[in-house]
Order: structure tokens, then sequence, then C-alpha cells
């Protein structure tokens, strides 16, 4: 095998799991993701992420901080973390507040704001890709 064959076997196609209780929503950053190469894994609620989760490990979350009802992200994220100790995740809100600032800090996520730029989607993703692979 060549080297440069070496590297590409090496070479893992990052995998996402994206939670958006709003069916386009979920659609939209599932299909751009996927576009930019990811193997993403879509789902609604927040019990059928805890089921996804049951079953398959996962690189990344990006997921919607208000989920269905009184569910949230914050609870998926918990979920994940508590499976596999170490997650990287997005966070997506349409109302930032301070404390909220606060708890992505202590609980080391990225927040983003909507309307969320594709751009910016795409580059958190990516350094939180590139700090599990280094």
């Amino acid at each position: 095998m060549t080297t440069v064959g070496c590297i590409l076997s090496l070479m893992v196609t990052p995998t996402i799991l994206v939670v958006d209780d709003e069916p386009a929503v979920l659609l939209t950053y599932s299909m751009i993701l996927r576009q930019n190469g990811y193997d993403v894994t879509g789902v609604s609620t927040a019990r059928e992420a805890k089921a996804v989760l049951e079953e398959r490990r996962f690189d990344l979350l990006v997921c919607d901080l208000a989920l269905e009802g009184s569910h949230s992200g914050l609870e998926v994220l918990d979920f994940a973390r508590s499976r596999y100790s170490v997650i990287p995740a997005v966070l997506l809100t349409g109302y930032a507040t301070r404390e909220l600032a606060e708890v992505a800090e202590r609980k080391r996520f990225t927040l983003l704001m909507k309307p969320i730029e594709v751009t910016d989607l795409l580059d958190s993703i990516a350094k939180l890709a590139r700090g599990r692979t280094a």
C-alpha cells in the first residue's frame, strides 16, 4: 500500500448526531453536513436522540437547545456524556443569556445563536472534529 493509501485508510468520517424538533431545520442541517463529508444521523426528539445514543457512539452532537415539550438540548448533552464521557457538542439557540453562556463554558460546549450562519456552524464542527482526532 502506498503512503497516500495508508493515510487515506486512517481517515475516518466523523459521525454527527443532529437533534432538532423543527423538520425543515433538521433536514437543512443534515443535508449541509452530509454535503461537507460528515456521516449524519438526524432525529427530531430528545427521546429519539437518547435511543440512538443507547445504540451508537457519535463523534459530535449538534442539538437545538429548545426541544419538544419540556425537553432540552442540555438534557440530550447530559445523557450523551453519561454514556460516552467526552462528546464535543454544538448547541443552537435563539435565546442566549449570560447564564446560558456560563453553562456553555462550564459544560464545555459551543453555543451558536440562531439564525445560524452556515460557515459558523461548519467552522465550529470542523474545529471540534479536529480536536477529536488530534
